[in-house]
């Protein structure tokens, strides 16, 4: 197969995996965000504690991270079809990847949150913050540059899980790469996605990278002072308290 023959295909396929990569990685932090943050606030001590709520809302997570990919589109091929009235496609392809993505990116999320300064969060209920205070201002500011690695692992996940899609129909790179350079044995073109699909990963998980290191750096420099304004501004709080006693 000439370079002709093959660019035309290349590029349709590296729209496809990226339209669905796209898409589920949105659905996924829409659904994976609040569903981590969830998993911290209901734990022991956290500030929604719930015991119960927490045991089963992990069960679930780790069920579903626990499922292999290929058995899930598999489980999910009824429910695809009344979503998207077809199993085949990109459309189709995404509602098992997204569904997929959630629970994988809520642990990186838990994980995430989990290492917030306590000090901050006692600091915004001094001031009489609530609990949906809490996450806006502390919980996920101060875990944004642990978020954007965990968004971009989850987008290198997804490219593999979408070359998987593509062995049942679902279209993409992974398409390309099974329907010519395997069942045709056209092997240029299998490498080639192979080296088209290293090539988006590497650029992803630099920017990803790169995004991560400047919040770090920039929430390094001028992280001292929020905190220090947090903490001046509980301490008239605490002496009206001392006054009324």
């Amino acid at each position: 197969m000439s370079w002709s023959e093959m660019q035309p295909l290349l590029s349709q396929a590296s729209w496809d995996t990226l339209y669905m990569v796209g898409w589920s990685t949105l659905i996924a932090v829409v659904g994976g965000l609040p569903l981590g943050v969830l998993l911290v606030l209901t734990d022991r001590g956290g500030l929604l504690q719930n015991v119960v709520a927490n045991k089963v809302i992990g069960q679930i997570v780790n069920i579903a991270r626990s499922m292999p990919f290929i058995i899930l589109m598999v489980a999910l091929m009824n429910f695809t079809r009344w979503v998207t009235g077809t199993t085949i496609g990109r459309e189709a392809a995404i509602v098992p990847l997204a569904i997929g993505a959630i629970p994988f990116f809520a642990r990186l999320v838990e994980t995430a949150v989990r290492e917030v300064d306590g000090g901050l969060v006692e600091a915004v209920q001094a001031m009489g913050g609530n609990t949906w205070t809490v996450v806006r201002k502390v919980l996920v500011p101060e875990s944004l540059p642990s978020l954007i690695s965990s968004a971009t692992t989850t987008v290198v996940a997804l490219i593999g899980y979408s070359a998987m899609a593509g062995t049942v129909g679902a279209g993409g790179l992974g398409d390309i790469a099974i329907r010519y350079g395997y069942q045709r044995f056209e092997t240029q073109l299998m490498w080639i996605t192979v080296a088209i699909l290293a090539v988006v990963i590497s650029l992803i998980q630099f920017a990803g990278d790169y995004a991560a290191r400047s919040l770090h750096r920039r929430g390094g420099h001028s992280g001292p002072a929020p905190r220090l304004r947090l903490l001046k501004a509980g301490k008239p709080a605490a002496a009206d308290v001392s006054k009324a006693a």
